[in-house]
């Protein structure tokens, strides 16, 4: 059984919420870990519609400081301390976030009653921002109006499980079991010798996601997300559009298959629409065209990565 790697989307349009569509907001699943990817107003309220469990998250990365990135972001954090939370909760952003935060804070006359770590993100080159027994997160740069960073989440590689029937069946011990995941061949009690293969899971080959916020298309892009099981990248405008994207320092939805076609990603998901399109087919069809993997990033909708 595949260990869970999945991603909900939350919010997918760009600055202004319209045809049920709103703010930048995701959330990516890894096993038990759960973590929201940007935080545009509204998101505690969406995580409650898509019966996301607002407690279970325990990491935060903000691509950048444009309001409808992290605009829910301080409803969240007080919303946390009312509940009653306790444990941890690490925070990934631009360095001018942390004082946003003490400064609503204080106004506010609110002190969290749990421990809030911050990490400041670079847009100085590929820098890693966290690793655990799961996963790891390294950021890089994106090209936007101000400072904004791209996120590559990869999935660490799983310890090779042994088959329970096979476990049930020789009656294998504890030292057996370490044996074998060693690579050591087990020998049965009638001298059978078997070769450790026989007995572990298939090989589960670890899986990445990369989210790419508000950004002008650039080729170099391409090289930092090679080969990713699944590209996030904003299609704001159609390809007629093109001048207003270079203008607002974003990508149109070609632009964004052209990245995915060229770093031969796995998969690749479109958002962060212009509030100017009610109808999304349009941006897909001119994806599709230079990309054939690619889906919408539809909010509540679960993507398997």
């Amino acid at each position: 059984m595949n260990q869970v790697f999945e991603l909900t989307i939350i919010g997918s349009n760009s600055a202004v919420s319209t045809f049920d569509r709103f703010p930048t907001a995701q959330i990516l699943q890894i096993q038990n870990q759960f973590i929201l990817i940007d935080c545009g107003e509204g998101t505690q309220f969406r995580l409650d519609k898509f019966g996301i469990k607002k407690s279970a998250i325990d990491f935060i990365f903000i691509s950048h400081l444009h309001g409808d990135h992290y605009f829910g972001l301080i409803g969240l954090l007080t919303s946390y301390n009312l509940s009653g939370r306790i444990s941890p909760l690490h925070l990934f952003g631009p360095a001018g976030l942390k004082e946003i935060i003490d400064l609503q804070l204080k106004y506010n006359g609110a002190e969290l009653r749990y421990t809030l770590f911050f990490q400041a993100t670079t847009i100085e080159g590929n820098r890693p921002l966290f690793s655990n027994e799961l996963f790891e997160v390294s950021s890089f740069p994106l090209k936007h109006r101000i400072d904004t960073t791209g996120f590559l989440f990869s999935e660490k590689p799983s310890v090779r499980r042994i088959k329970k029937e096979k476990i049930e069946h020789f009656g294998l011990s504890v030292e057996d079991i370490v044996s074998i995941k060693a690579g050591n061949s087990f020998i049965s009690e009638d001298g059978h010798e078997i070769e450790a293969e026989e007995f572990l899971r298939p090989i589960i080959k670890p899986r990445s996601y990369a989210f790419c916020s508000d950004t002008k298309y650039f080729e170099e892009l391409a090289e930092i997300v090679q080969h990713v099981t699944c590209l996030y990248h904003e299609a704001t405008f159609e390809t007629e559009k093109e001048h207003l994207a270079e203008k607002t320092m974003h990508s149109t939805a070609r632009q964004a298959a052209l990245t995915a076609k060229n770093a031969d990603v796995g998969r690749l998901l479109i958002g962060h629409f212009s509030s100017r399109y009610k109808d999304l087919s349009l941006l897909l069809g001119e994806a599709r065209a230079v990309f054939r993997n690619t889906d919408l990033a539809t909010e509540g909708e679960k993507y398997e990565l």
